[in-house]
């Protein structure tokens, strides 16, 4: 059964709280598939130099983050993973000649568990996950989602955890106007996924409207391409618009369209 991959922009962890409509439509549609056999996760909080996969038999939960209500450092997500899908990957990469290896970490980062959380409360889902790599680019986070879409086909939802915008420095706590430059590169990238143009979108830094404005560092668009590369073609359709905080896009995209 194909399972169409996801990017989901999971903003702060007080997304949870803090009334955002983003983690209702994470649920709505994780609420309209059937039972995953399991959850292939890169955070953009999970970082390497070269892909590592990770499983454990109980997953801790990392509450990465300061200054938060605490409530939120008591959520929990104690999901477990699962070797033989972890094996798979890494086989499915290796034939791709992309040398990857095991890591031994135990816990998820916010990226992970939050929006896992709002979508699998009951963390009965396996869950395996693989780094994002800040020192590689667009085009081969795609390759990497690429090696890896025989998964989609094979029971397991992929997903890309990062955010549309990120430029932490000019968010608006106060609850600010929705920044012009935020909302011309979410329409760019909607555009463009919509079309299924990806020569477009892996050269975005290019082309796309104030790249670097909206992430001095790419990595929490890396993801992104990542779950396009997995989606093997699929066009994308918007779960979820929308810019919170002023800058910060929150939106969410499946890739389960027929291209034209």
């Amino acid at each position: 059964m194909f399972f169409a991959p996801l990017f989901l922009s999971h903003g702060g962890p007080d997304v949870l709280i803090n009334g955002s409509p983003a983690p209702a439509a994470w649920r709505a549609h994780a609420g309209s598939l059937p039972r995953p056999r399991a959850i292939l996760m890169m955070s953009a909080h999970y970082l390497a130099l070269q892909p590592l996969l990770g499983s454990s038999p109980r997953w801790g939960t990392v509450h990465d983050f300061g200054g938060f209500p605490r409530e939120l450092y008591k959520l929990q997500y104690p999901a477990a993973g699962d070797d033989s899908v972890l094996a798979e990957a890494m086989a499915l990469l290796a034939a791709a000649g992309i040398s990857a290896r095991h890591d031994g970490a135990e816990g998820l980062d916010h990226g992970a568990w939050v929006p896992l959380l709002a979508m699998y409360p009951q963390a009965d889902i396996p869950v395996i996950t693989i780094s994002t790599l800040p020192r590689q680019d667009a085009r081969a986070h795609y390759q990497l989602g690429l090696a890896l879409a025989q998964l989609a086909e094979q029971g397991v939802l992929i997903i890309g955890s990062g955010s549309m915008t990120h430029n932490l420095y000019e968010l608006s706590r106060a609850g600010g106007p929705e920044q012009p430059w935020a909302k011309a590169f979410a329409d760019w990238m909607a555009q463009r996924l919509q079309e299924n143009d990806i020569e477009a979108l892996l050269d975005w830094e290019a082309r796309v409207p104030f790249a670097k404005q909206n992430h001095p560092s790419d990595e929490h668009l890396l993801p992104l391409f990542f779950a396009l590369g997995a989606a093997h073609g699929k066009v994308g359709r918007s779960l979820h618009r929308g810019i919170e905080l002023g800058a910060l896009a929150m939106d969410a995209w499946a890739f389960d369209g027929a291209a034209a």
